[in-house]
This record gives structure tokens, C-alpha cells and sequence, in this order.
């Protein structure tokens, strides 16, 4: 099943990177959360040594707010999104 489950979220990044479509800046910070959350769990790091500290700062805090999920039920969040957004 993880093996399946990995498949289905690299073909839904995969999909996710390639779309030409505008999303909304609050589903987009919905996908790297649930990105991050799938590839690194709750091991955060925050780089605020850009001009984007602002931009920063939000992702990094979408991101903790899904602390103690699983990578699993991360991956399956975020095939579920992209499922659902990108046609």
C-alpha cells in the first residue's frame, strides 16, 4: 500500500508542478504544507535569510499547523487536493 501511496503522490506533484492554472495563494499554501509534512514531517526548519521573510513565514507556518500528522496521511491530503483543484 505505501508503495502505491508513494506512486500516487509523485504523479500528483507531478501534476501539481506542470499545471498552468492560477491558483489561489491559500490552496497553494495548502500543498506545500502538505508536501513538506509528506516528505519531512515534523522536522521544520525556516530559512529567513531571503527578501522573502514574509512569504517565508507563511509557508513555514502553514506547515506547523499540521504537526504530528503522519507522511502518509500527508501524501493522501495532498493527492486529495490536487485531485480536487486540477483538472
Amino acid at each position: 500500500m505505501a508503495d502505491d501511496l508513494d506512486i500516487l503522490f509523485e504523479e500528483a506533484y507531478k501534476k501539481a508542478s506542470s499545471t498552468n492554472e492560477k491558483l489561489p495563494p491559500d490552496v497553494m499554501l495548502k500543498l506545500y504544507a502538505y508536501y513538506k509534512q509528506a516528505v519531512k514531517g515534523d522536522h521544520f526548519s525556516f530559512n529567513a535569510n531571503t527578501d522573502a521573510n514574509l512569504r517565508n513565514a507563511f509557508k513555514f507556518n502553514a506547515w506547523r499547523q499540521l504537526k504530528g500528522m503522519s507522511e502518509d496521511e500527508a501524501k493522501r491530503e495532498y493527492i486529495n487536493l490536487v485531485n480536487t483543484i486540477i483538472k
